[in-house]
């Protein structure tokens, strides 16, 4: 821990200037497991909550939709026991937002019994836990779309329809600061989220101690992925952020990182379409005139952030439905000329399936690494391929046998596929198995869009229990 931060700390603790002090030690609970080095270090320089967010979007909708986490319990079960230990031996708030990876009350409710469990293990002195729930019934967005109040589409997507609505199987709403609020306010020591804004998490705390909401937002955006906003890369390793009434300070925990101006400025503006803008329930973050600055060896200091409130209040929906059962097969291309045909190898595959199957039924996927696995039509060397390829072919359908075969006739017709110049008998690809195997069922986004609300608590209700002996 550097000393100048570590001296800064009693300098600013005054009834005049006073600070709030966040350790962060992993950027998506339960996804990879925390490094205990570096957060034993946070824990040291007198952190008022340990929080940390533990959903995505990355994940994709399967876990959403099947309900399930996409991160192994034992996983889970080790981050929040590393938390909770140290939370109650410092005696300071925990968070966790998002809960399993997509915030569903299935989600909550399993962390929820997790910290139960370990408290018995470790013989805790009782605590409590304070949680809420973030789904929304389909029967209230039905109403709302026969009562006219439009659930509007995000990114271009048309605003909610019935059928989009029959074809979905779950729905969170994505809460912001208020629910943290509440909770710390009724005297809840661990609080477990529904599906949350990542940086509602963090600026939850600041803002109830009533640090300006720019800076109180900003410190979210920026401690939400933990290390991420340190150099040189490293996952899973804490960060340590300080908010006063003029300033934001991060510091990185792992002796190997730094955060630099680079490295902050380039997280605050990652994943988004526009990279000043943060929304969240209430308003935005406007980042657009923020200043960094080197603190000292590792630490950043951010200034200029502001908060800019909504006109009204809307909530935004994430939803996932099920397309159906699927089927995963793998291909690889040596041959040049294979390689630069490779579309026609497809294609010769999707007829073949189009004769046996019919035209409906089922889909088939295929996507070439290599190539533009990764950026589709954005990329920009789509037409130099590598030398090798490797195509991943899905077969998705209502059942799984026809998902099966259909993911078959994908996969080794593309050895059969009769090419202008090809005279030999042997195909042109190679299989890394000859068989093809099951995979999770296919599900797809498909709500994207924002809800009116009148109270930004409506859609999430909170609930205060104990654990410990």
């Amino acid at each position: 821990m550097p000393v100048s931060t570590q001296q800064r700390r009693s300098a600013v603790r005054t009834d005049n200037e006073p600070s709030l002090r966040i350790v962060c030690p992993n950027g998506h609970l339960g996804f990879a497991p925390i490094k205990t080095g570096s957060f034993v270090i946070g824990c040291a320089a007198e952190p008022d909550l340990i929080c940390a967010d533990s959903g995505s979007c990355d994940v994709g909708p399967v876990p959403l939709g099947a309900d399930i986490s996409s991160s192994p319990r034992r996983w889970q079960e080790h981050d929040l026991e590393v938390m909770l230990l140290a939370s109650r031996r410092l005696g300071v708030p925990m968070i966790i937002g998002s809960a399993g990876d997509t915030g569903t009350n299935s989600r909550v409710d399993l962390f929820v019994e997790i910290l139960r469990d370990l408290a018995r293990k470790h013989g805790l002195k009782k605590f409590r836990i304070g949680y809420f729930y973030s789904e929304v019934g389909k029967e209230e967005l039905r109403r709302r779309i026969r009562d006219g109040d439009a659930v509007e589409g995000l990114d271009d997507r048309p605003a909610l329809d019935l059928a989009t609505l029959d074809a979905t199987d779950r729905v969170v709403a994505v809460a912001g600061v208020h629910p943290y609020i509440k909770l710390l306010d009724e005297g809840a020591d661990v609080i477990i989220g529904g599906r949350s804004s990542d940086c509602a998490i963090f600026a939850a705390p600041a803002i109830r101690c009533g640090f300006p909401a720019g800076l109180a937002y900003f410190y979210g955006k920026i401690l939400e992925c933990a290390s991420f906003c340190a150099e040189p890369y490293g996952a899973k390793e804490s960060v340590l952020g300080e908010i006063t009434m003029d300033d934001v300070k991060v510091t990185a925990m792992l002796p190997e990182q730094r955060c630099t101006i680079a490295s902050v400025a380039g997280h605050a503006m990652y994943e988004r379409a526009n990279p000043f803008y943060e929304h969240f329930l209430g308003g935005h973050l406007d980042m657009s005139e923020c200043h960094y600055e080197q603190y000292d060896d590792r630490t950043t200091r951010i200034t200029g952030p502001r908060y800019v409130p909504a006109r009204e209040l809307r909530v935004k929906l994430e939803g996932s439905g099920k397309i159906g059962e699927r089927y995963v097969g793998i291909v690889g291309v040596r041959d040049p000329y294979t390689i630069a045909h490779i579309d026609d190898v497809i294609g010769w595959a999707r007829q073949q399936a189009r004769e046996q199957l019919g035209d409906s039924g089922y889909e088939l996927h295929f996507t070439v690494y290599g190539r533009d696995a990764i950026l589709g039509e954005l990329e920009p060397l789509k037409a130099t391929p590598a030398h090798e390829i490797g195509i991943v072919v899905q077969g998705i359908a209502r059942t799984r046998e026809l998902a099966e075969e259909a993911c078959m006739i994908g996969t080794r017709q593309m050895f059969y596929a009769r090419l202008p110049r090809v005279k030999g008998t042997a195909g042109g690809v190679a299989f890394l198995l000859d068989e093809v195997m099951p995979a999770s069922p296919a599900y797809r986004w498909t709500l994207n869009h924002t809800m009116r609300v009148d109270d930004p608590l409506e859609l999430f209700p909170t609930f205060l229990t104990e654990a410990g002996v």
